[in-house]
């Protein structure tokens, strides 16, 4: 998981330590990847465009006038290599602007903050020195009028996996949207180390910004505090919700609105559902809770998307554009330490519907270089495990210099009903004859898209009607009869249309 910093400009890959939960969770993930959001290969991007090759977080507000602000944290240049931070040109944090509403093939950027065309800039300094001041990560963001406000954390030292030291939070604020901010803000001082407020989630609603907090590192609760929207910057106008009413300072008086552990708070209210929603990551899962009013209560947890499927996961920060029964939020994951944008459907009562019915659709649960249930192979065809996957660390692949080779899947389906395939695919340069579709079990294809040589991962979409099967087998494979050829397969989903 993005359990550990990197202290110093440039690091050594080999000195990287990256270790996940004593115990992660195996829950399915109905989460499906939409695209990758930052980094090389991504839909804008983002590493030729604005030296952003490798960052994480990405939480995203609307300011107001028509653009989805997206403030990503600790973020490298040209020389990063995966896995986990690390690199050349370091910036604490960045921030790109979006006005892309068609949001079912992508998040696009259209600028960013720069301090030279080309070059997304540092938005606050931060001393980089380990024990002091590592670094100062956005935690959230919010507009009232024309002016942004950002909230961020100054992080002493990172610690364990999961653990972490900040010397405080504090806001920010731009009147130039987002390209030169103003510290000096309200600022929740982490003496004790138990501050309530030093990660934040804000929410704009009824005359009132609220803010969630959680403390330092990820096994604290939420909290809950108020302020009217013109007084953002006067903390002695903040009140805090004491579980039965809102009181002025200190912040001690908070209780928790969600218990343990809650951490990377993403907060909003939804009018799809007339329902305020949260996400967060709870141990190594992001899930999603809802509530009739921003103090609760809470709904128990749903997983959004699970450690299995997305191994290094954290983050999970809510698109404020999301409309109808779709909720998108961008995912940070730690090899690939890049940002997604994932989606899941939702009912009217804010319950996660239509999830991914393709198991081990990232191929992140095979455990060997061999392919096992619930994927199977025809031909020749493995598992690669190395930091070449579209997502986190693992894909399937075939390869050879002749016949058919193949990955496939039987999944279960409703008879009668319509359902969109997708997955992200890769061949060699020489490749001449891909397919990528749905079959009946054991049988010939009746959707399918065929396709020569793909350079960069890509996107692949198959529309059908079920008919009168109760189960498909999903597959991608190649014909390699004119030489040594090779596919690679990750991230496939499965859902109703």
């Amino acid at each position: 998981m993005k359990l550990l910093r990197v202290p110093i400009v440039m690091v050594l890959l080999s000195g990287l330590v990256s270790a996940g939960p004593a115990q992660a969770s195996s829950a399915h993930s109905p989460a499906i990847v939409v695209s990758k959001m930052t980094g090389p290969g991504s839909v804008s991007a983002t590493d030729t465009n604005w030296k952003i090759k490798a960052t994480d977080l990405g939480v995203m507000w609307d300011n107001g006038s028509g653009e989805i602000l997206a403030a990503f944290g600790d973020t490298f240049g040209d020389t990063w290599q995966p896995p986990g931070a690390n690199g050349d040109d370091w910036r604490s944090q960045v921030l790109l602007r979006s006005t892309d509403r068609n949001l079912a093939d992508g998040m696009s950027f259209s600028s960013a903050a720069t301090d030279a065309p080309g070059h997304a800039k540092e938005l606050i300094p931060s001393k980089k020195i380990d024990g002091d001041e590592i670094t100062v990560i956005p935690t959230a963001g919010v507009s009232v009028g024309t002016r942004q406000y950002l909230a961020y954390m100054s992080v002493r030292h990172w610690g364990e996996p999961g653990v972490w030291t900040t010397n405080h939070s504090s806001i920010a604020y731009s009147d130039d949207n987002g390209q030169n901010w103003v510290t000096g803000g309200p600022r929740w001082d982490n003496l004790g180390g138990d501050n309530h407020f030093q990660m934040a989630a804000f929410v704009r609603r009824d005359g009132f910004v609220y803010m969630y907090g959680t403390p330092n590192g990820r096994n604290g609760a939420a909290y809950l505090a108020r302020v009217p929207e013109a007084a953002v910057l006067d903390k002695a106008a903040y009140r805090y919700w004491t579980g039965s009413a809102w009181q002025p300072g200190p912040d001690t008086l908070a209780t928790p609105v969600v218990a343990a552990p809650v951490s990377e708070l993403s907060v909003q209210f939804n009018a799809f559902t007339g329902r305020w929603l949260m996400t967060y990551l709870k141990g190594s899962d992001v899930v999603l809770r809802t509530a009739p009013a921003p103090t609760g209560p809470w709904s128990g947890p749903a997983v959004v998307a699970g450690f299995a499927d997305f191994p290094g996961l954290y983050g999970g920060f809510m698109h404020p554009w999301s409309s109808g029964p779709n909720l998108y939020l961008a995912l940070s994951e730690w090899t690939p330490y890049n940002v997604y944008l994932i989606r899941v459907t939702l009912n009217r009562d804010g319950s996660i519907t239509n999830p991914n019915l393709v198991r081990d659709p990232s191929f992140e649960r095979q455990t060997t270089g061999t392919v096992s249930a619930p994927w199977a192979v025809h031909g020749n065809g493995g598992i690669d495990q190395a930091t070449w996957a579209f997502t986190a660390d693992r894909n399937g692949f075939v390869r050879y210099d002749r016949g058919w080779h193949d990955l496939h899947q039987t999944v279960p389906v409703t008879p009668h009903t319509a359902y969109t395939l997708s997955g992200w695919l890769r061949t060699s340069p020489d490749n001449d004859n891909g397919f990528f579709g749905v079959r009946n079990p054991g049988g010939p294809p009746f959707a399918e898209v065929n396709f020569g040589a793909v350079g960069g991962w890509t996107k692949f979409t198959v529309t059908f009607n079920s008919g009168s099967r109760s189960s498909v087998e999903v597959f991608a494979g190649i014909w390699t009869d004119n030489g040594d050829m090779w596919l690679q397969l990750d991230d496939f989903a499965l859902t109703r249309t």
